[in-house]
């Protein structure tokens, strides 16, 4: 009652309230740490939730970026084989890679037009920079091409320079072609390009073909040893061109060869 009357007591109780501070915080710590300890662990959790999060959202854009930067260079491709296109003066067809004949020493791809499409045996097939090859089996989905690396494949050639004439023959080899056929004395150099010199009916004369990087003369033999790389790339092209050596128009499987027909085809005809 005195206390509550008079309020003598308060600096005592104070005095006692700081003495026994010590104690209640000690009292209090283990409380206190696993509150903290908690808190930091459910925050450590939701950081490293939204760290995960954000590396995927990094992952996918990431994966868009490559896409993104492949349709890009497939852009610049398809562009510069639809600038060629007009170029070489016949009627051309765009088609893409479907696979890769993996035999040892067979140079053949498949590419995604047949004869649905009017493709036919022994067209030429060219990328962007030169001669690929030559389609050897049509179907009425795809065909399949010979690379003019392939062992089996002969192509009329001329040197660009002053017309001499020979055949570039297939190695087996990624990017190498042989001339057998030209004498030690032929006027033939390293860096002179080889085109394509319309005999055999086959290939169009004029195409670009290969460089020659190699010429060797064999004191005991009359022919030098010549080499020569392709101007096609061969082993990273994806897009073809498929040449008709004529002007007539295609009639593709459904359409009706009428004057309207045969008009539209003309205007994607190669002037």
């Amino acid at each position: 009652m005195t206390d509550y009357r008079t309020r003598h007591l308060n600096p005592l109780r104070s005095l006692l309230s700081l003495a026994t501070y010590p104690l209640q915080a000690v009292a209090s710590l283990p409380v206190d740490s696993v509150k903290t300890l908690s808190e930091a662990i459910v925050s450590y959790t939701d950081l490293q939730k939204e760290n995960r999060r954000l590396k995927e959202i990094q992952f996918i854009n990431d994966a868009k970026l490559l896409k993104l930067d492949a349709l890009e260079k497939e852009n610049i491709r398809l562009r510069m084989l639809l600038e060629n296109s007009f170029q070489l003066g016949e009627q051309v067809l765009i088609a893409e890679l479907l696979s890769v004949k993996l035999m040892p020493y067979e140079h053949t791809v498949v590419v995604n037009k047949g004869t649905r499409f009017g493709v036919h045996p022994e067209q030429p097939v060219l990328d962007a920079n030169g001669i690929v090859g030559q389609v050897v089996r049509a179907f009425p989905n795809n065909a399949e091409v010979m690379l003019i690396t392939d062992p089996d494949h002969a192509i009329p050639v001329e040197v660009n320079r002053n017309g001499l004439r020979t055949i570039a023959f297939g190695t087996g080899q990624p990017n190498r072609l042989h001339l057998p056929f030209l004498a030690k004395n032929a006027d033939i150099v390293p860096g002179d390009l080889l085109v394509t010199s319309g005999l055999g009916g086959v290939f169009p004369a004029g195409y670009p073909v290969a460089v020659v990087d190699k010429f060797e003369t064999r004191p005991d033999k009359s022919f030098a040893n010549i080499y020569a790389t392709p101007k096609a790339r061969l082993e990273t092209t994806r897009e073809f061109l498929i040449v008709w050596s004529n002007s007539t128009p295609l009639i593709l499987d459904g359409q009706q060869s009428s004057p309207e027909t045969s008009q539209d085809q003309d205007s994607h005809a190669s002037p």
